[in-house]
């Protein structure tokens, strides 16, 4: 029984290190911790977090130190019309 839990432990361990770069932020925008191989990916990264709303990543900053982050804004799409969306009371 040990042995399980045991190799259950190592292989979470394993994928722990695996995982996204944790990514913080919401619809308007968010930024990515700085690493030489996050920075390689942010454009990728930054779009799919975009994508989830509908929108398009813009990288605004990137500051190549470590314990800094890579900015970035999620902007719509070039052509984009914005329909007028006002609250109606119910009568």
């Amino acid at each position: 029984m040990w042995k399980a839990r045991l190799l259950v432990f190592v292989l979470a361990s394993l994928s722990a290190g695996c995982a996204s770069p944790g990514i913080t932020g919401n619809e308007t925008g968010g930024i990515i911790p700085w690493s030489p191989e996050n920075e390689r990916a942010a454009f990728n990264l930054s779009d799919a977090h975009c994508g989830q709303y509908g929108m398009m990543a813009k990288v605004t900053s990137v500051y190549r130190q470590p314990g800094h982050y890579i900015a970035f804004a999620c902007v719509l799409p070039r052509g984009y019309i914005a329909r007028d969306r006002t609250l109606r009371s119910r009568s």
